[in-house]
Formats: structure tokens, C-alpha cells, sequence
């Protein structure tokens, strides 16, 4: 199967890549970045395109045409909403986010609707309260858009994915690609270092290891898993599903 990925220099993006390297049902990997893919250069593998995209608001049919084949998409483009200003987060999360998925819809793969699986977030709301953060109520909007979108285009199917704790401790793979400079790496390592062990032992629940949430995430874009999303821990929305962290340990057996 031919894939995409977005995403693939941050912690949820690596864990998906190296899912994707170590399939043997995945015969293409279209990665879409603005910057170099070190996990993707140093790998070599052949199945990889590296495809430098700018502009995350525009495909030109000259870029459709390079993934006229794909199967499905693995939507792991992100950012934090401390990173930025509020009208530049719900640019890269909402409107990149429509923008491809209007874009893929016109992707017709033989046999099965385009399938893109959008990382959305645990927290994220379609009933967002007055004091909901930021990005609860913009990624909640954007999974109500998409499933819409599903819902009324034939040729896609999206599903959104809520990880929780994102947490890479035991994947070695992915450990040298995972970004560690500056003040958001060496945040996010404190984070990893003082709510890592509680979580790990006493809320499992909250708990999403890259090396589970990285080839789930890879095979959804493939097509397994659909009649194991309905249950606890996932909900339909529009024409797709909303997989909350839950789900996906319930669907893992984790």
C-alpha cells in the first residue's frame, strides 16, 4: 500500500514512520515536510519519497499526480498552542487540516474511499465549555469538519485518533530523531521525567507509548481495525469515528 505522512519530524510523526519502514505491507511512503527527514535519510529505504511542501494550504495538481496511487494518510502535522499565537494554531490545525483532506478526497485508490487518519488530541471537545483551552475547542471543531467532510464525500473516510500521554520511553527506534534542543525539548523531556512513571503505573488510561500509537495509527491507514472501532472508548461523528485514547488501548488490547 502507498502512504502519506505529515508530520514525520515530531514525537507522534517519527513513531508512525518507523511503523511504516517496518511494514511489509507498505510499499510507498510520501512524506510531505518543509524540512529534512533525518529517520527517512538514514534509513535509505527505497519505498520512501520525500516530497518538500511548503505551503500546507495549497496542493497543485503537479503534487496530487505524485500520490494519485496513495491508499490513505496518516495526518500527524501539529503543533502547540504554546508555540505559537492563537491565529497561527488554528492555521496548522484546522485549516492545514481541511485544506489536504479536501485535497486527498480527490484521490480515488481502486477499491476502497481515501482514508485519512487525523491526530487530534485527548481533550479535544465538540462541546466546549467557557473555559475550554484553545486547542480543545479547535481540534474538536476540526474533527467535526472532517467527519462532515466523510460524511458527505463518498471518496474519504476519516477517522480521528485522541492519543493522550504521548510517551516514547521504551521505543529506542525513534529516540534519536525525537526533537530535544530548545526550550520545548528540554520541556517536554521535564515532562516525560516527572508525569512518565505515574502514569505508566497508576493511569493507563491516559497512557500512549509511541511504539502502539505509531503502527495503530499506520494501520488504520490501511483499513484495519474498522469493525473493531464501535465500543467503548469511540464514538462516530459525521461519517467517521473518533477514536479517544481508551479506544485505542481497548481496540490493542493494551
Amino acid at each position: 500500500m502507498h502512504l502519506i505522512l505529515t508530520g514525520a519530524t515530531g514525537l507522534v510523526g517519527s513513531s508512525v514512520l518507523d511503523a511504516m519502514l517496518k511494514s511489509t505491507a507498505v510499499s510507498k511512503i510520501s512524506i510531505l515536510s518543509r524540512s529534512p527527514v533525518r529517520m527517512a535519510e538514514d534509513e535509505k529505504d527505497p519505498r520512501v519519497n520525500i516530497i518538500t511542501h511548503k505551503d500546507f494550504e495549497t496542493y497543485e495538481p503537479k503534487l496530487l499526480d505524485q500520490l494519485k496511487d496513495a491508499d490513505g494518510c496518516v495526518w500527524a502535522l501539529g503543533t502547540s498552542q504554546n508555540n505559537v499565537t492563537k491565529e497561527q494554531y488554528v492555521k496548522i490545525t484546522k485549516d492545514y487540516t481541511l485544506a489536504a483532506a479536501n485535497a486527498f478526497s480527490t484521490i480515488k485508490p481502486s477499491g476502497h474511499p481515501f482514508r485519512f487518519i487525523h491526530v487530534s488530541g485527548e481533550g479535544a471537545t465538540q462541546d466546549p465549555g467557557r473555559f475550554s483551552a484553545i486547542f480543545a475547542r479547535v481540534k474538536g471543531e476540526t474533527e467535526s469538519l472532517l467527519g462532515t467532510l466523510s460524511e458527505q464525500n463518498p471518496n474519504i473516510r476519516v477517522h480521528s485518533v485522541r492519543p493522550a500521554f504521548v510517551d516514547p520511553a521504551t521505543h529506542d527506534a525513534i529516540k534519536p530523531y525525537i526533537p530535544a534542543s530548545g526550550a520545548n525539548g528540554i520541556a517536554s523531556q521535564l515532562l516525560l521525567g516527572v508525569l512518565g512513571p505515574p502514569i505508566r503505573a497508576f493511569v493507563k488510561s491516559m497512557h500512549s507509548p509511541t511504539e502502539y500509537l505509531g503502527s495503530f495509527l499506520a494501520d488504520m491507514a490501511m483499513g484495519r481495525y474498522e469493525a473493531q472501532l464501535k465500543g467503548s472508548g469511540a464514538f462516530q461523528l459525521g461519517g467517521g469515528y473518533v477514536i479517544e485514547n481508551v479506544g485505542m488501548r481497548r481496540i490493542l488490547g493494551i
